[in-house]
């Protein structure tokens, strides 16, 4: 039978979604891009936000409807379902299994008991890193070191879906990301819910610098990036080793969600805004080239106008290289959603608005400042028009981040490294030209 998938969700959520194809796969299944080719479809869910949840149930609603036409057997995981699955089994009964991520350990009994066995099912029946199918291209893929999160952010209902920090070993990670790079993949991105805490619950202390230093070892690795570092874990330790990497991208993924000190407590972070300033400072006096990248959220629960000032404020100061903003959601179970002082819906839209419109004039300034210097790129693949390459710098992490546009010269240079010049810029992307 054929097996299509739709992924939902973050680049943690993917690997999950990339071991199921994985095993789907092993088991003598045929994997097809179109859903209406498909005898079984699969939807990993995310159910993060109210944005998320509404995405994700009107994805299976319209996977709801092939299955009426051709479609067998509708199987939805993931996140949505860990949260929802009661209601979500009366309100959409055309799902033939539900699979709750704290049931992964079951997932292929629970499919089999419904679609049965096939001719060339092998033994082995669990989620496996090693089996997993790279859905990202050829050249940079997701390395997930660890799953859940303890830190108990008063917003956030992760803990609730996926359960508490759960290190992977330093053992287990570094087979994988031999095999991916033995595999052809030349850039590693490093994620989990907070990489900085990476280690602590099997370790008893941090251990992601000494993850990172075994991987700059893996020969052959151009690119190594970590996404998701919480401010009060960046240590020393963990500045100096970037600073020094060859490998390293001169790069910082840091969820500060605030800077107003009442607002971060109420939040539960650990941070506070003088330790994020001081931060920010040090990381740029220690490495000039660094690129930071930071959310922030607008509307949280007793948010003032002086708070949102504040954080308006700073956002003009720090001009981050990269800045996502979103607007707080209230989400069942979470402390934050008990909080009084709930902000009026407008109120939030307007300050995300604000906070928007004036990321994009330091952005448009930070780029600007770019022309004239000279970056190594990597070239992903060229425009429809065949026109220009289409690539990315260390600056820059697939998904999130722009691109670098040149005009394409006669040599094929695709899944290449080039040096490129900045000329010019063109909304949050750079124009450049090759250097021969």
């Amino acid at each position: 039978m054929n097996v299509g998938f739709i992924h939902l969700g973050c680049s943690k959520n993917l690997v999950d979604t990339e071991m199921t194809i994985g095993l789907f796969q092993k088991q003598g299944y045929k994997i097809v891009n179109e859903p209406e080719k498909a005898d079984i479809l699969v939807i990993n869910t995310c159910g993060f936000i109210t944005s998320a949840k509404e995405e994700a149930i009107q994805t299976i609603l319209e996977m709801a409807e092939y299955k009426r036409k051709k479609c067998k057997y509708l199987i939805v995981m993931g996140c949505l379902v860990q949260r929802y699955q009661k209601e979500l089994e009366k309100l959409i009964p055309e799902v033939d299994v539900w699979i709750a991520y704290q049931t992964y350990d079951t997932l292929w009994e629970r499919i089999e008991a419904k679609i049965g066995k096939n001719e060339k099912e092998e033994k082995e029946t669990s989620l496996c890193f090693m089996d997993r199918v790279i859905t990202t291209g050829e050249n940079y893929t997701y390395l997930r070191i660890a799953e859940g999160c303890s830190n108990r952010c008063t917003y956030c209902a992760i803990p609730s879906i996926r359960g508490p920090l759960q290190s992977r070993t330093i053992e287990d990670i570094l087979e994988e990301a031999n095999a991916l790079v033995k595999k052809g993949y030349r850039e590693l991105i490093v994620i989990a819910q907070d990489t900085t805490k990476y280690g602590i619950d099997i370790y008893g202390e941090p251990k992601l610098v000494e993850l990172l230093q075994k991987l700059e070892k893996i020969e052959n690795l151009k690119w190594i990036r970590f996404l998701y570092a919480y401010p009060e874990t960046i240590t020393e330790d963990l500045i100096q080793t970037v600073k020094n990497s060859k490998k390293i991208c001169h790069y910082f993924d840091i969820p500060i969600q605030h800077i107003a000190d009442s607002v971060l407590k109420r939040m539960n972070r650990k941070s506070n805004g003088d330790s994020i300033r001081k931060l920010i400072q040090k990381l740029r006096k220690e490495i000039p080239d660094v690129i930071i990248r930071t959310t922030v959220m607008v509307g949280f629960p007793g948010e003032t106008k002086e708070n949102f000032e504040e954080l308006y404020q700073f956002v003009q100061e720090a001009k981050f290289d990269k800045l996502g903003a979103f607007s707080y959601s209230k989400e069942e179970n979470t402390p934050a959603a008990r909080l009084k002082e709930q902000i009026h819906p407008m109120t939030k839209k307007s300050r995300y608005h604000k906070i928007m419109q004036l990321q994009q004039r330091v952005a448009k300034q930070n780029l600007e400042n770019k022309i004239g210097n000279t970056y190594e790129v990597f070239i992903e693949n060229k425009t429809f028009d065949g026109k220009y390459y289409v690539g990315r710098s260390y600056m820059d992490v697939p998904d999130v981040d722009g691109f670098i546009y040149m005009p394409m010269i006669e040599k094929a240079l695709e899944n290449q490294f080039v040096m490129c010049k900045i000329t010019g810029v063109q909304g949050y992307d750079l124009i450049g030209e090759i250097i021969e």
